[in-house]
């Protein structure tokens, strides 16, 4: 189909699916959570969240639709993972554009528990999906600036307030949390003006991740740490997305052991700040390397490098698109 049609008439198809569904699961999603707080009855409330989470489920699923009838990717995935879907996992990933939650979404939603993903402030303002995310217990965060909070000492620290009261919403359902930790989609400009050490990234930001995992790392099964590029769509990639231009998604998809090095207090130990900064940056080095490779193609997809469990699901994303 994207091949036959014009991008513009691809894109006005594109966008009114994902708009209708979208429309139709934030309802459903919306009501679900009225009725869970005007009852506020803890088994009540888990027994909407999972109601809620079967509805996002759905949205995911409507979402492969689209993709299905819209576009057609050549899906290059390294994964060598095996994960289930009644687990807890914390996701990182870069941050390039939206395109990057349909992505993450699509290729974990048969695979992992659904996604809750940590969003800025803004969003929420979103018509009917703020509040669905809301509805969903999604943690909406503020990001300030070092010159907003000094003259605004107060409002320090409310980012990790929030992280900990959704933490504690997680830990009753099984629960996949993406955390985009460089807290931006990544341009040149912003690189510039952030002063970024990475040729491809923006610095990540360790506090809310570390406190994450100081919160819940006993629960979470693994840490999977996803790098994803848009290789022939870098500058418009959602654009492209939505017009069926996309040529093809490169992901690379590892699965770490959240062991004790990550879970400590990094807000009164020094020591523990300073490595986890350490190992956070090291990681983030490493996705660069990788982007860079990619970029440069000095680094091939190794076939060998892709489970049985991924290929299969690369196997259905391809025969899907």
């Amino acid at each position: 189909m994207p091949n036959l049609l014009p991008g513009p008439l691809v894109l006005f198809i594109s966008a009114g699916l994902t708009i209708l569904f979208t429309a139709l699961c934030a309802s459903l999603i919306l009501l679900v959570s009225l009725a869970k707080l005007l009852l506020p009855v803890p088994a009540f409330g888990r027994a909407c969240s999972r109601l809620n989470n079967r509805f996002m489920g759905l949205w995911l699923g409507c979402n492969a639709l689209v993709i299905r009838l819209t576009t057609r990717i050549d899906w290059q995935i390294e994964d060598n993972t095996r994960l289930r879907k009644d687990g807890w996992y914390l996701i990182i990933s870069n941050h390039m554009s939206w395109t990057d939650i349909v992505v993450l979404g699509h290729l974990f939603r048969n695979r992992l528990p659904v996604p809750k993903f940590f969003m800025k402030h803004e969003l929420i303002y979103i018509p009917l999906l703020g509040l669905a995310c809301w509805g969903l217990d999604m943690p909406f965060m503020r990001r300030y600036s070092r010159e907003f909070l000094l003259r605004n000492p107060h409002l320090r620290g409310k980012d990790i307030e929030t992280t900990r009261n959704a933490c504690e919403k997680f830990r009753h359902i099984p629960t996949t949390v993406i955390n985009f930790v460089e807290g931006t989609r990544f341009t040149d400009q912003k690189r510039e003006a952030a002063r970024s050490r990475y040729r491809h990234l923006m610095p990540p930001k360790a506090a809310g991740l570390a406190f994450t995992l100081a919160a819940m790392g006993d629960q979470f099964d693994s840490l999977i740490n996803v790098t994803i590029s848009y290789p022939d769509n870098p500058d418009t990639p959602f654009k492209d997305f939505l017009m069926g231009k996309m040529k093809r998604i490169r992901v690379r998809i590892e699965e770490l052991p959240v062991d004790e090095q990550l879970v400590g207090d990094y807000f009164n130990d020094k020591q523990f700040k300073r490595g986890f900064q350490e190992w956070l940056n090291q990681r983030w080095q490493e996705k660069d390397e990788v982007l860079e490779g990619w970029q440069s193609g000095q680094a091939p997809l190794p076939d060998a490098a892709k489970s049985g469990e991924e290929s299969k699901e690369s196997a259905e994303a391809n025969s899907a698109n």
